[in-house]
Parts: structure tokens; C-alpha cells; sequence
């Protein structure tokens, strides 16, 4: 198709030329990485981090506290952009995300930081919405996967350069640079979202602004609860406790109340009615079950690599390369395949299979294993990843029809974002738990001048030999069986999505024609 090919976009709207798309598309990216940049510029940093704030019994909540506000605003910008438009909300979302990234920049302790990351998260967990249901406003199904292998490659390039710049910041100018580095990037992709972004005119009586209250503080209350509950669950408080106990009940109360809200309000955050779609049901719940293996691993690599393998905070950003690498082909290759065929049902099954060798593979490491296996093995899970994520997406974007796309793409979302943050927080609490018992078993009571909450890399390197080898083994061995245990998952996941019914993608946007 020719730079000057025409794709449509509704049936009351002028079809917008190839050329004009590419520009919107180039803006819409500059968000995206701005976004996922933020999700890995701390895989390297935050040893130093906790190590130098003194903050390792809240090391989880760094990541955590970003998923679980991204995760509770992602059905809010999702159903709003439905009704009111996407591009204010695009614009707001990058100025919410600047805000947290100053006070995170500030943070003299870990309660400021992790606040400063839960108001980036406040902002980007819009940007990833908005942008994807833009993208399906403009591009039909049937060309939406090399604007999707674009994404991919995207988050291939954020994931690879954020744990080395992240590492780079830290061994130079200092961690903090990790967030004032989002002013410049931020403030750009402001000016171009308001150049390059020109949606559909709207007239005011198209404009509705229904604020389903209930459904948004029963989903946070349930959210929150869920995420409290897997990060505090048998390490700060036992399972039995008094706490522990209540966030459960708060949890299935607030998940309960939210069903009976959005079977009633008129315009519901989440449409229960999009789960009658078979199709939209196993990609969101084989998507949930991805990001839980997929950000559970991946969070936690590059601080063993520091540990176990005695890589600088750079070096293990630059290992972490094989996995982007592995994503990055798959992804674009996948997407190839289904514009070129039409055909994507066995594209996601292979992708789902590949992540279980790969965490099968994960969980045989061992503090000798040659760092090029251990680099072979990330190049397979990103393989996998690369292969089934993206087009979980497509599968539930082709599902519904277009005045959904934005609740449908929110709703999609938000389970994989509930994964991610459940992933991470589970992988967190087994890791920190068991790392916490082995270091107090292989570090003697007698060790001078060790502090097992303030570990970093930096100062486990000047540690005696044998106090070296004691931590790097306790690192090892907390962490790899944790791997094993999401094997299960990732099977059961790699069923469900073998039971996906084939359905063409549409070639029109509201019935256009191409």
C-alpha cells in the first residue's frame, strides 16, 4: 500500500491517509516508551536504591506500588475514552506521570519514593490504554499487527535500555537520574501528542461523562486488597493474622460488590457482558497467567545477576539483552505472519508453551551456570513472550465492536496488569521470604559488620570470599524454585488458549471499506 493509502476510521468520519497515521503513530510511541522505560530503568538501580534509602524489607513495593496504581486507573482511561474522547486524557496521563517523577526524583526515604512511583503509575496506566485503543480507532484488525509488532518493538527497545541506563545512572550521576530523565522525554511527548494528535471531531451531544463511582471504589478496594495480600502474606504478617485474614475478606467482599455494581449501572466500568465472548475470556485470563510469569521473572533477574554472578549494575542490563532480543524478533516475526495469512490462533499456543521451558529452564541455575546458558535461556523466554503477547490483544480488540474498543482494551489490560502485579508481588514475597531464612543460615551470627537489610552489590563485593560465596548462593538458591513453581501456570495457560476459536480479522474499521 502506498505512502498515501487511506485507512478509514468510522462511518461518519473522512478516511485518514497512511501518511497522516504514521505521524500520529510516531507521537503515540514517544508515550509508550516513556512508559515502559519506566517499568525496567529499575531492574539495576534498585539494589543501590534500597541499599543506599535502607529500605530492602520494602524493595517490592518499588515495582509494586507503580503496577497496583496503573492497574486501578486502567478501566477509568479505558471507559472515559469511550465516552469523551482519548486525546485530553492522553495529555493528562503525561502530565500525571511528570508529577510522580519529580517527587520520586526528591524522595529523601522509600516512603517517598514508592508514592512518587505510585503517582507515575496514576499516569501510566493511561498511556498504555489510550495509546492501543487509538491505534485500533484508526488501523483495521487485519493491519493492526505490524502497528502491534511496532509496540512490540517499542517495549523491546525500553526493556533493553532501561536496566543499562538504569545501571549506567546509578554507577555515574546517581539513581535519581532515573526519574529526572522523564521531564525532557515527557514534556516532548506532550508537544507532539498536541501537534500530532488530532482525533475525530465530537459534537457535544456525543459527549458523555458517566462516572460509574461504585464500580471504581469497589475495584480499588478489591485491588488493593489483593495486592496487600500477596505482598504481606507469610513474611511481614502470617497467614493466620488478624491482617492477613481481614485483606482476604476485604478481597472477595469488594470483588463480590463490584459484580453486583456493574450488573446494574448503565454504563459499567467493566462490561461483564464482554466475558460471554469466549474468545475475550481466554486471552484476558491466558494474558493475566503471562504477565504473572513474565514480570515475575523478570523484576528480580538483574538483581540476581548482581548477586549471584558478581555482574556490575551495567553488565547485568546488558545480559538482559537476550531476552529483549528473543522478544523483539518473535514479536515482529508473529505479527509478519498474521498480516501476511490472516492466521494467528497457534501463534499465541507456541508463545505460551515456549515461557514454560523457558522458567522450566530458569529453575535448573545454579551459581556455576555459564552466563552464555543462562543468556540462552532468556533469549527462549523472550521468544515466548514475543510470540503470544501482542496478539492476546488483537484477539479481544477483534472480538468486540468499536464503541467498546477502549473498555475492551481497559478491560484486557487491567487483568494483565492485576497478573503483573500479583506476578511480581508473589515472586517478591517467596523470594525475599526464603532469602531472608538462607542468609540467616549460611551468614554467621559472628560475620563482622553486615548488614543483611542494606546488602547491595557494591557492598557485597568487598565481603571476604567466603561471605561472597554464602550470599551468592542464598540469592541462587531463593530465588530459582520460584521459577519452578510458575511452570504450572504457564501449562495451564497454554491449554486455554488452544481452545481459542478462530475468528477473521476485520478488515474494516465500523464496516469501511480498505
Amino acid at each position: 500500500m502506498s505512502a498515501e493509502a487511506q485507512v478509514p476510521t468510522r462511518p461518519d468520519d473522512p478516511v485518514v491517509p497512511r501518511r497522516r497515521i504514521v505521524m500520529v503513530f510516531a507521537g503515540l510511541m514517544l508515550g509508550l516508551l516513556l512508559s515502559e522505560l519506566n517499568e525496567t530503568i529499575f531492574a539495576t538501580a534498585l539494589p543501590s536504591v534500597v541499599g543506599e534509602l535502607r529500605g530492602m524489607d520494602h524493595m517490592l513495593w518499588v515495582t509494586t506500588a507503580y503496577i497496583l496504581a496503573g492497574t486501578i486507573v486502567m478501566p477509568i482511561y479505558g471507559k472515559l475514552g469511550d465516552l469523551v474522547g482519548r486525546k485530553p486524557l492522553f495529555v493528562l496521563a503525561l502530565s500525571i506521570f511528570i508529577v510522580g517523577s519529580v517527587i520520586g526524583g526528591l524522595a529523601p526515604n522509600m516512603g517517598v519514593l514508592i508514592t512518587g512511583r505510585a503517582v507515575q503509575g496514576l499516569g501510566g496506566g493511561g498511556l498504555l490504554i489510550l495509546i492501543q485503543a487509538i491505534i485500533a480507532d484508526l488501523v483495521p484488525a487485519r493491519e493492526r499487527p505490524r502497528y502491534l509488532s511496532a509496540m512490540g518493538a517499542v517495549f523491546a527497545v525500553s526493556s533493553a535500555l532501561g536496566p543499562v541506563l538504569g545501571g549506567w545512572l546509578t554507577a555515574g550521576v546517581g539513581w535519581r537520574w532515573a526519574f529526572w530523565i522523564n521531564l525532557p522525554l515527557g514534556a516532548v511527548a506532550i508537544a507532539s501528542a498536541l501537534v500530532f494528535l488530532r482525533p475525530p471531531a465530537r459534537r457535544p451531544e456525543d459527549i458523555k461523562v458517566v462516572v460509574d463511582v461504585w464500580g471504581i471504589t469497589t475495584m480499588a478496594t478489591g485491588v488493593t486488597a489483593i495486592v496487600l495480600l500477596t505482598a504481606w502474606g507469610g513474611t511481614r504478617y502470617d497467614w493466620t493474622s488478624p491482617v492477613v485474614l481481614t485483606l482476604v475478606v476485604i478481597a472477595i467482599v469488594a470483588t463480590a460488590a463490584f459484580i453486583l455494581v456493574e450488573q446494574r449501572t448503565p454504563e459499567p466500568l467493566i462490561s461483564l457482558r464482554l466475558f460471554r465472548h469466549r474468545n475475550f475470556t481466554l486471552a484476558t485470563v491466558s494474558g493475566l497467567v503471562m504477565a504473572v510469569a513474565m514480570f515475575g521473572t523478570i523484576a528480580y533477574l538483574p538483581t540476581y545477576l548482581q548477586m549471584v554472578t558478581g555482574l556490575t549494575p551495567t553488565m547485568s542490563g546488558l545480559m538482559m539483552l537476550t531476552l529483549i532480543g528473543g522478544l523483539g524478533l518473535a514479536t515482529v516475526g508473529s505479527a509478519q505472519v498474521v498480516t501476511r495469512t490472516g492466521r494467528y490462533k497457534w501463534l499465541p499456543v507456541i508463545g505460551s508453551a515456549l515461557v514454560a521451558i523457558a522458567l522450566a529452564l530458569l529453575s535448573t541455575l545454579t551459581v556455576t551456570t555459564d552466563l552464555r546458558l543462562l543468556g540462552g535461556y532468556l533469549f527462549v523466554l523472550g521468544a515466548g513472550i514475543g510470540t503470544g503477547l501482542q496478539l492476546l490483544l488483537l484477539i479481544v480488540q477483534n472480538t468486540v465492536d468499536q464503541a467498546q474498543v477502549g473498555t475492551a482494551t481497559a478491560a484486557n489490560d487491567f487483568f494483565r496488569e492485576i497478573g503483573v502485579a500479583v506476578g511480581s508481588a508473589v515472586v517478591g514475597t517467596l523470594f525475599t521470604h526464603r532469602l531472608g531464612v538462607l542468609l540467616g543460615q549460611r551468614i554467621p551470627p559472628d560475620a563482622p559488620d553486615i548488614d543483611v537489610r542494606g546488602l547491595t552489590p557494591e557492598s557485597v563485593a568487598q565481603l571476604p570470599e567466603a561471605l561472597r560465596a554464602a550470599v551468592g548462593s542464598a540469592y541462587n538458591d531463593a530465588l530459582t524454585p520460584v521459577f519452578g513453581y510458575l511452570v504450572p501456570l504457564m501449562i495451564l495457560s497454554t491449554v486455554g488458549l488452544a481452545l481459542i476459536k478462530h475468528e477473521p480479522l476485520a478488515t474494516t474499521v465500523e464496516g469501511e471499506p480498505t
